[in-house]
């Protein structure tokens, strides 16, 4: 068992904080590492560990933190409250890292670090809270609590999960807290899956083909994709099985006119193109500057040509292509994106309940927006990677019982039907993937 040391402490503590201001948290944690020279190294992939179980118990953490010094960890120096969290992980938390630990040497060090990185009140601050830390006990005071502690989740969300899958709770509680298999989509303009397998196989990689989509690889452990040649190629794309469905259940054909609204970075975009052999063209709207640049380079290194980009917000679409101009309409909706908490541990404390009807709302306006995009019998596809009625068949009933130009276009098989005839989902508890919902729509009219 590895044992941590002081800078440890610190490198975390700089993780911590230089990813409240880098977003995806793993680059933040990329540069640290680097750094401090200890990327792919074992102490990579301990700290890493580490840092995915602060992220995942945050909320829990913040708790203490102010049980501890009597306000919210929001109010604190940032360079305090990372310290904090890093301290209060090890300390209560993660035991097994700190046998033999000289404590009073940590608090020494980390003290004089915030000192020189903020203020001397800061690291005397610290250099005080710390004992407080080390005798903290977690006790639940009830079974919601419990379960908060055990599946590192908040309160509201348990219950509301609850509510949403009876029994089912707990297993699906489980899967989201454990680790993903890395996914993959090899694209067929550049390659076979023979030859990507092949490839893996020689790193070492145990290689399992979806069921769902012949395409999707998955395997365990790490990948460095920076030395990759086949993603550096474009032989492959980052992408969780069933969000590679989405572009299947659309089937867009060659020489359509697609329309892939909220696209970046681009995952399907690039997926419906290759189904469409590189013919036709598709429109991809999106406002997030830095997505779409992430979106720009994945076209450009997967060989894709007949993609039109727009900075625009999707709503604006018919205005600026027209209305019924499309054979078929991508919706990937924004979202609560909670199917995804498996991979993304941090967003388990950053949802917020109150979010998601104005989620709903938002979603309601961008699939009107994709119908009148639509030529009479074009398809749109609607999916969220979210678990909400609210954000999945609440918006289609909505929608189906306000218009007559649209049908619902039954979807069967695949993964678990929906609580909404001819909808699907897919489970993390039951299909081994993140959390997406389904439903095909089609014009009449």
């Amino acid at each position: 068992m590895y044992k941590v040391k002081e800078r440890d402490f610190i490198i975390l503590t700089e993780v911590l904080r230089k990813s409240e201001e880098i977003k995806p948290s793993q680059y933040a944690k990329r540069i640290v590492f680097e750094h401090y020279k200890i990327l792919g190294t074992h102490i990579d992939r301990i700290l890493t560990a580490v840092y995915y179980k602060i992220m995942k118990r945050l909320g829990i953490i913040n708790r203490v933190i102010s049980d501890l010094v009597g306000v919210h960890p929001n109010i604190l120096d940032p360079w305090l409250r990372a310290a904090l969290r890093v301290t209060i992980e090890f300390l209560v938390f993660e035991k097994k890292y700190i046998k033999n630990l000289d404590k009073n040497r940590v608090k020494k060090v980390v003290a004089e670090f915030l000192s020189n990185k903020t203020h001397p009140y800061v690291g005397m601050y610290y250099f005080e809270v710390f004992d407080r830390i080390d005798s903290y006990e977690i006790k639940p005071k009830d079974e919601i609590e419990r379960m908060e502690f055990e599946y590192l989740l908040p309160s509201w969300y348990i219950k509301k999960i609850k509510d949403l899958v009876g029994d089912e709770a707990e297993e699906l509680f489980k899967a989201l807290n454990e680790e993903p298999m890395i996914s993959i989509r090899v694209n067929t303009l550049k390659a076979t899956v023979k030859e990507v397998i092949d490839e893996l196989k020689r790193d070492g990689k145990d290689v399992v083909v979806s069921e769902v989509v012949p395409t999707v690889l998955k395997f365990k452990g790490s990948y460095d994709f920076d030395r990759s040649k086949l993603y550096k190629k474009g032989k492959f794309v980052i992408q969780e099985e069933a969000a590679a469905l989405a572009s299947i259940l659309l089937n867009p054909k060659p020489n359509e006119t697609v329309v892939d609204l909220c696209a970046a970075p681009g995952g399907k975009t690039i997926h419906m193109a290759e189904l469409m052999k590189n013919k036709g063209v598709i429109h991809a709207f999106d406002i997030d500057e830095l997505r779409l640049k992430r979106m720009e380079e994945l076209i450009e290194r997967c060989g894709i040509r007949i993609v039109r980009i727009y900075k625009k917000d999707a709503r604006k679409a018919p205005k600026i292509l027209g209305c019924n101009i499309a054979d078929r309409v991508m919706l990937d909706a924004p979202c609560t994106s909670d199917g995804t908490l498996a991979k993304n541990p941090e967003l388990r404390w950053r949802i917020r309940e109150e979010k998601i009807k104005e989620l709903a709302e938002l979603q309601y306006e961008l699939l009107n927006t994709a119908i009148d995009l639509l030529k009479p019998n074009g398809k749109v596809l609607y999916c969220t990677c979210s678990m909400f009625r609210e954000e999945n068949e609440d918006v289609i009933s909505r929608v189906l019982n306000e218009r007559e130009d649209i049908e619902l276009v039954p979807i069967e098989g695949y993964y678990s039907q929906g609580f909404l005839k001819g909808t699907i989902r897919a489970w993390p508890h039951k299909h081994g993937t993140i959390g997406f919902f389904y439903a095909l729509l089609k014009k009449i009219q």
